[in-house]
């Protein structure tokens, strides 16, 4: 008897098997360029890939006269090379707004969005142009969409509190199907919430968690980072009661279905939650309490790694335990003018003498 896959195990090989169908949909040498990053990539990234560039694909049939007859897979390697610098300002007009070809959705791009299709175009034609596959690269000469920095949405020290109070009490306010419902998932839900808000790790990584991940004597938690890599991620006393009582109660008691007997964290159907699952649970009870704040596990991500950074000034310490590969990138985020500076500016200058 096969030993059972672990949820990282299955993941990934669910992940490859999507990719493989996407990539029928896609010309046929682009297969050189998808088996050329996979040493460097998740499969997800690479999946997130092919389905921005196959959207390249449908922009040529549907816009570039020459393409109009075209099927995805008469293209050839050497059509790349046929497009000029204005059809690839074209094509990021049309990311704006676009019509998906499968279903008639309309879609749209804001900023992240075509910068992320544009990197994912930018790359795919560096790959035959370095290989001298093609002899030219009309992407260098376009520029890239600008991101503008957007306010970082966290909550405040006490929302903090606010949100995990109405967690383990919010039963005083429900009745009927709704209080049933909560009293199967309180226990659970605080665990999440308090986990998510005590170590500042990835919803995907919460919902990967066994059992066996959690650690009570060293206070750890086993988690699977991006990319693959394994790491101890240590938690408080706050965060030990709150997975204990879980553990000891609602899980203990239940009776998983089959392949889902490790899992840390259970949905009512008995399965292992999903990341979808845990993003609406925590909107459902983050709108209770800031409603003007789109609250989501990502956000809770940034609250504590800003609490962190509060706490002890040292960036690089923040990277490691978000398991940031990139320290800039933790710099952007957390070690900007705060809150409570801009706070102080506002009464720094007086307009009137009083």
């Amino acid at each position: 008897m096969s030993k059972p896959k672990t949820y990282h195990e299955q993941k990934q090989i669910d992940q490859t098997i999507r990719l493989r169908e996407v990539l029928t949909t896609l010309p046929p040498f682009a297969r050189d360029f998808f088996r050329a990053i996979e040493p460097r990539s998740s499969a997800r990234t690479r999946i997130n890939y092919a389905y921005d560039i196959r959207v390249f694909f449908h922009f040529l049939m549907e816009v570039n006269p020459i393409y109009r007859d075209y099927s995805v897979t008469q293209f050839k390697v050497q059509d790349l090379e046929k497009i000029e610098p204005v059809d690839i300002e074209e094509y990021m007009e049309y990311l704006k707004v676009y019509t998906r070809s499968e279903d008639e959705e309309l879609i749209t791009n804001g900023e992240r969005g075509l910068k992320r299709k544009m990197s994912a175009l930018r790359s795919f034609y560096n790959y035959y142009f370095t290989h001298q596959a093609i002899r030219k690269n009309p992407t260098l000469l376009v520029d890239m969409p600008k991101l503008h920095d957007k306010a970082i949405i966290r909550l405040d020290a006490d929302e903090v509190a606010l949100l995990l109070d109405y967690v383990e009490s919010a039963g005083d306010k429900l009745s009927g199907q709704s209080l049933v419902y909560y009293n199967k998932t309180k226990n659970r839900d605080l665990a999440i919430m308090t986990l998510l808000l005590g170590t500042g790790i990835r919803v995907s990584e919460c919902v990967g968690l066994d059992i066996s991940d959690v650690d009570f004597k060293n206070n750890g938690i086993t988690v699977t980072r991006k990319g693959g890599n394994q790491m101890v991620v240590y938690f408080g006393d706050e965060v030990a009661d709150a997975l204990l009582r879980y553990i000891e109660t609602d899980r203990k008691a239940a009776s998983p279905l089959s392949g889902h007997e490790n899992a840390l964290f259970l949905s009512t159907q008995k399965r292992r939650m999903g990341v979808q699952a845990v993003e609406n649970m925590v909107k459902k009870y983050a709108r209770q309490i800031t409603p003007n704040k789109k609250i989501t596990p990502h956000k809770l991500r940034s609250t504590y790694g800003t609490s962190l950074y509060k706490e002890t000034g040292d960036i690089y310490l923040v990277a490691d335990v978000l398991g940031h590969k990139d320290v800039n990138t933790t710099k952007k985020h957390y070690a900007a003018i705060d809150e409570d500076r801009r706070r102080q500016a506002a009464s720094a200058v007086k307009l009137r003498e009083s």
